[in-house]
């Protein structure tokens, strides 16, 4: 990113409202949505910075900006925190005018109004007495914004507007409930309304990034995304959509279609996983792109009204896929079909979400759910017991999503072909398996674990269990923390010896506690007394337990496995 074009520094709300520049939330910006919680938290973080002996600055995290002029600046990101800080300065204007019509300091306290009012909010036009304000709001709250709160109305309409107007209202009418308590007892409650806005208005700082267009910006998401800090890529999207969209004869009409069906995608996926969304989507039927380069591809190729409706239709055909492989426990899914995404989650592997997706389109639902399954065993070779890379399995699996996508491939045993490469070899997956080494000190190992068991003992005996039920627990027979009578593990090696598959059982969880970290003498009589066959044969076939023996039983594991995961067209 050229350096020209991005601009990082800490401003407060006085100099960023203070210094005649003006700020607008782009029309189609998502619209006001805090509550009385996330007021609270700002009105004790403000609370806290108040006294002298207080804390001495309060930050309010990112402020994103795109400029073209350095003068008007839009808010792709903080326009949530900006409005709120304004309904404060507002609320605290009002209670100015209330107390200068009460007649207390009549002249000092319009004066501090008027000064508040040019240093934060705006100025009067001396013609039409309208004001104008240094923040516009989006088409939904800026005229309820400009025409009553602005405006210090003495009274505020309360039917006929969006909910988010009545969010906006609320909340400055629940500052200035605050404000009234905090000048309770002031000896001069002018003076004391307009120190608490200056105060405020130095203490509260922003980290502001500023860029040069929309390219950039979307940069900037990605970079701060990465580093652990959430900010709405979607919304970023959805304006540049909206701008195709203004360019067109029927757009008024057009963009409330786009609202309308826009809000009703991410409402069902939630604005955190729609950026996720979109890239499995357009994988699935488009050139590969990578999260970072999305925004330039999607700019690229959507730049005419009928591509913006397009892509609405495509993916609103996408979602329902996209949220059963995601949220599988509430889909409308056969249960095999539920189990086997709920594999993959546990898994953590997206790779063949794109493909996926292209095949629920494509295949019939029987070539669906054997295509489904063979994902999870390939998964199950290939990332969870071989940790290969996914560079190369993310490309294979695009590749096969645009077969399904162009026709080039329609049954499942023509895409298992694509699949091939990414398909362990039943040689490679025992090597594999008879090493693995997975640490069930983190819950989604254990979880694993107890998945790999499970599918084991119902291979060896037909019996399955359920993986997640209390009843049973992982016993690692050479224990995590070992007392005496485990000489046979040297210390170096004990931690890799203690997390290997053939070290692990499943055990009755009464059982599990009536043995602990005792040695093997001890715990192999209750190991012959489980009724789980895999956990009694380990007790049954060793007098003793030795790295040898160990090796030894994760290899008959390893024989077994292959059988469990196994896909016969290509083994």
């Amino acid at each position: 990113m050229a350096a020209t074009n991005f601009n990082t520094e800490n401003r407060t709300y006085r100099q960023l409202l203070g210094n005649g520049l003006t700020y607008r939330i782009p029309r189609f910006q998502r619209d006001y949505s805090w509550s009385e919680e996330e007021w609270e938290d700002l009105w004790a973080d403000i609370q806290s910075a108040l006294p002298a002996d207080g804390e001495p600055a309060h930050y309010m995290g990112y402020l994103v900006l795109q400029t073209a002029d350095n003068r008007v600046y839009e808010v792709i990101d903080g326009q949530q925190r900006l409005t709120t800080i304004s309904l404060i300065v507002l609320a605290a204007m009002r209670l100015l005018n209330k107390l200068a019509d009460e007649g207390k300091a009549p002249d000092e306290n319009r004066r501090r109004l008027e000064q508040l009012r040019a240093t934060y909010i705006g100025y009067l036009d001396p013609v039409t007495l309208t004001t104008r304000n240094k923040l516009s709001l989006n088409r939904n709250n800026d005229s309820y914004y400009r025409d009553y709160l602005v405006a210090l109305a003495d009274h505020l309409p309360q039917r006929g507007f969006p909910a988010s107007t009545h969010a906006m209202r609320k909340g400055f009418e629940w500052f200035e409930r605050r404000l009234r308590e905090q000048i309770k007892g002031a000896v001069d409650p002018g003076m004391a309304l307009a120190q608490f806005v200056e105060t405020i208005s130095d203490k509260l700082f922003f980290t502001v990034i500023t860029v040069a267009d929309q390219l950039n910006a979307y940069k900037v998401f990605e970079t701060l995304n990465a580093r652990g800090v959430r900010l709405s890529a979607t919304d970023l999207l959805k304006n540049y959509l909206f701008s195709v969209l203004a360019r067109g004869d029927e757009a008024t009409h057009e963009m409330d279609e786009l609202e309308r069906r826009w809000e009703v995608i991410v409402d069902r996926l939630g604005s955190e996983s729609f950026p996720d969304f979109l890239r499995m989507h357009w994988n699935s039927r488009q050139n590969f792109a990578r999260q970072t380069e999305l925004f330039k591809v999607v700019r690229g190729r959507i730049q005419a009204r009928e591509a913006v409706f397009s892509l609405l239709r495509e993916m609103d055909e996408d979602v329902d896929t996209y949220l059963a492989l995601t949220q599988p426990e509430g889909a409308q899914w056969i249960p095999a079909w539920k189990q086997s995404a709920q594999e993959l989650r546990m898994f953590s592997v997206r790779q063949p979400y794109p493909m996926l997706m292209a095949a629920k389109r494509s295949l019939s639902d029987a070539d669906f759910g054997d295509l489904l399954r063979a994902t999870v065993i390939i998964a199950f070779r290939y990332n969870v017991i071989g940790a290969q890379h996914t560079g190369e399995q993310e490309r294979v699996y695009h590749t096969a999503a645009m077969q399904l996508h162009n026709g080039e491939a329609s049954s499942f045993v023509q895409v298992l072909a694509a699949l091939r490469q990414i398909y362990p070899s039943d040689e490679a997956f025992k090597a594999d398996f008879a090493d693995k080494v997975i640490k069930t000190t983190q819950s989604r190992n254990a979880k694993i674990v107890r998945y790999i068991l499970c599918k084991l003992e119902k291979q060896a005996c037909g019996i399955e269990f359920d993986a997640d039920s209390p009843s049973y627990t992982i016993e690692h027979v050479l224990p995590q923390s070992p007392e005496a009578g485990w000489d046979a593990f040297n210390d170096r090696d004990l931690e890799t010896f203690v997390y290997r598959l053939g070290n692990m059982v499943m055990l009755e969880a009464g059982k599990n506690k009536d043995i602990g970290n005792r040695p093997y003498s001890d715990k192999r009589p209750v190991l012959q007394q489980s009724g789980l066959q895999l956990t009694r044969k380990l007790a049954e076939e060793n007098d003793d337990w030795v790295p040898e023996r160990l090796n030894a039983r994760q290899k008959q594991l390893a024989n077994i496995a292959t059988t469990v995961w196994r896909i016969a067209q290509l083994s």
